[in-house]
């Protein structure tokens, strides 16, 4: 089973400073059990288009490519805990 949090930021977006800790924390917490992919939408539009974001910070929270989350605007960590519990991580 393959885990990825896409966070879609932008390094001009205040919010997706505010989210960039709760992510590190996340990481060293769950990293060996998930991705976090971090995609810059001014760089790769495509890709935001292709996950229809409208708003940052986004995160996509999916299992084996398919998507099982989805949080707009900053999302605090027990919220992405109990989505990655959900996708069946522990």
């Amino acid at each position: 089973m393959s885990v990825t949090i896409k966070d879609f930021y932008a390094d001009w977006c205040g919010p997706c400073e505010t989210q960039d800790p709760i992510l590190e924390e996340i990481s060293e917490e769950w990293g060996d059990q998930c991705d976090i992919e971090k995609i810059d939408v001014d760089e790769q539009q495509d890709v935001a288009n292709e996950y229809h974001v409208r708003s940052l910070p986004t995160l996509v929270i999916e299992q084996d490519g398919e998507i099982v989350d989805r949080f707009v605007g900053v999302t605090p960590r027990d919220d992405i805990e109990d989505s990655l519990q959900d996708a069946g991580l522990q």
